[in-house]
């Protein structure tokens, strides 16, 4: 699983724009496959806006009118944690713990900056994960289960369900079908 974080400074929107749309392209070249972003500061949709069509999904933009105190380092890290180990059986209490703030608080800055509380963001960020895996069709239902921190094909098959709307193997059908 890649992440990719763009940081966006103020004044350069249209630079950084083109800037984002050439690195894009060229990471989900070189990884073979699609990869997922989160820009943060001021301009973050045109640059989300840059890389439609590369390769990179931008999963969040979040602007300078959420980032306040010291925030966004701390979100930053509990957004890190999370991309870098989606199978991980995280609670809130120790993703706070990793990022140096009480659970309240790091739940009420998190959904303040990203939109969602953090345990609903990592439900989110395994279906986009699964979903990738899925379209990519070579692992079976089980195996993604596994991969992304579900117990059991039937717990994981429930939870994509309740988000998606359809199972799994499903979905994957209706994609092979599409395509």
């Amino acid at each position: 699983m890649i992440l990719v974080v763009i940081e966006q400074e103020d004044g350069a929107p249209d630079r950084l724009s083109s800037e984002a749309l050439t690195l894009g392209r060229s990471l989900a070249e070189a990884a073979g496959r699609p990869l997922h972003a989160v820009a943060w500061g001021a301009g973050a949709g045109d640059v989300a806006g840059a890389l439609a069509g590369t390769g990179v999904a931008v999963l969040h933009t979040i602007d300078d009118a959420r980032l306040t105190d010291h925030a966004p380092e701390a979100i930053g890290k509990a957004l890190a944690q999370m991309h870098r180990r989606p199978s991980h059986d995280w609670s809130l209490e120790e993703l706070a713990r990793e990022v140096g703030l009480s659970r309240s608080v790091l739940a009420e800055r998190f959904a303040g900056i990203v939109g969602v509380p953090p345990m609903q963001y990592l439900a989110k960020w395994r279906m986009q994960i699964a979903s990738g895996l899925l379209a990519e069709g070579r692992a079976n239902v089980a195996t993604i289960a596994n991969e992304i921190g579900y117990d059991s094909e039937a717990s994981f098959s429930r939870a994509f369900k309740k988000m998606v709307g359809v199972p799994p193997s499903v979905w994957r059908r209706q994609r092979a079908h599409a395509a």
